[in-house]
């Protein structure tokens, strides 16, 4: 059967991926089941999505009843499930107005948007521009992949859109210099996730917002790898005092269904009217409802500080690895958004994980990052760190 599937992939799907040789097919908690019954530890969890791990009996319960309720009605209307999950949000955060769509890419459009659409209100029709980091993702929209600071992701598509400009990450003059008259937003990740678990010194976030409080620039986050627990706090800039004006989620924000968010304050929100901007599917009831029972489940429940917990030791885990081989050049993260970066390519570590039992992900060819589900548990860190110790020893390890 497996055979078949993949078979039947390559001639019916488009080849977008480069996909490893499994067909996965259940899961529960952090452990995946191929249809040849191999199971695997999963320290991928959809690259940050199921923070609350896989066939989670709370979320699956509130599906089943909101799927036995109502599933899709237009956005013309109200739903309960759409405005419960708006109202937790804003209350949990610095937000005063969420719009709701389907993906990470999404948010990000509906960010970019508002921002210059907030300008143009103002009269100020020549501040358009966004500045943008260096080894930034952001999206693969025309918009996103525009404001991506990663030339490989717009190899093929020129031209791209207008009005981007780039600096380093982590060079508060570099961005002092780039942003001026015809800024309308910065837009960053608080910590870089497909650019390498790239996280900011202390003080840079807040000499970003200051920057922006000084030249009248939005303060755009991207939390949509970074957002809903994954880092130890609910979003990773509240672990640096900052708040910014415009926030985007996605992943995470609903274990696995497709669900992004742009989330703004009251100023800046109020620039989207009544066809402004619109999305069929954002925050259909049946989405909104697992949403909302993640929400729930990551605060009350304690995971993100269980998550917290975990990314410590695991680091400490990392870290002892780091001393014992010369190829391990450094580990670096929060909470459980990890990465080890190698001397070496990652690809054989990749391979033989999985061959053993583990499911991890390499980025930026060197990278080795770990997002695993917030509920992982020591005895599953312990046993890819056996699995890790082993392969980084191997021949195939050498620099």
């Amino acid at each position: 059967m497996t055979a078949e599937i993949m078979q039947q992939a390559e001639q019916v799907i488009a080849k977008t991926y480069q996909r490893f040789p499994v067909v996965l097919e259940t899961g529960s908690g952090c452990t995946l089941v191929d249809t040849s019954g191999r199971r695997f530890i999963d320290f991928v969890a959809g690259i940050a999505v199921c923070n609350l791990g896989h066939a989670h009996e709370g979320i699956t319960r509130a599906v089943i009843r909101q799927a036995q309720a109502l599933w899709h009605v237009s956005n013309l209307y109200y739903t309960v499930p759409q405005v419960e999950l708006a109202a937790w949000l804003v209350a949990h955060s610095f937000a005063d107005r969420v719009f709701f769509c389907n993906s990470g890419a999404e948010a990000n459009e509906a960010a970019i948007k508002l921002a210059r659409k907030y300008f143009y209100d103002r009269g100020e029709k020549g501040r358009f521009t966004i500045v943008a980091m260096e080894q930034s993702f952001h999206g693969r929209t025309m918009a996103t992949l525009s404001a991506t600071g990663q030339s490989k992701i717009r190899k093929g598509f020129d031209p791209v859109l207008p009005g981007f400009e780039f600096v380093p990450f982590n060079d508060i003059q570099a961005l002092r210099d780039k942003v001026g008259s015809s800024t309308c937003a910065v837009l960053v990740e608080p910590v870089q996730g497909e650019g390498g678990v790239r996280c900011p010194d202390a003080d840079y976030l807040k000499a970003m917002r200051q920057i922006c409080d000084e030249t009248g620039a939005l303060l755009i986050f991207d939390e949509i790898q970074t957002g809903m627990g994954r880092t130890g706090r609910l979003f990773a800039h509240e672990h640096f005092k900052v708040q910014p004006d415009i926030m985007t989620l996605a992943k995470a924000l609903a274990n696995g269904l497709p669900i992004g968010a742009m989330l703004a304050s009251e100023k800046v929100a109020g620039a989207f009217g009544p066809g402004a901007h619109a999305s069929t599917f954002g925050g259909t009831p049946l989405v909104s409802a697992a949403a909302l029972e993640v929400c729930r489940t990551l605060v009350d429940n304690h995971v993100i500080e269980q998550g917290r917990k975990s990314g410590e030791y695991f680091r400490e885990k990392l870290e002892a690895l780091q001393k014992r081989h010369d190829c391990v050049v450094e580990v670096r993260g929060l909470g459980l958004l990890l990465a080890m970066e190698l001397n070496i390519a990652g690809k054989s570590i990749v391979d033989g994980c999985m061959q053993r039992g583990f499911l991890i992900n390499c980025i930026q060819e060197k990278i080795l990052r770990f997002v695993p589900p917030l509920i992982i548990s020591r005895e599953e860190i312990d046993a890819l760190m056996g699995c890790l110790d082993e392969l980084l020893g191997a021949d195939t390890a050498v620099a």
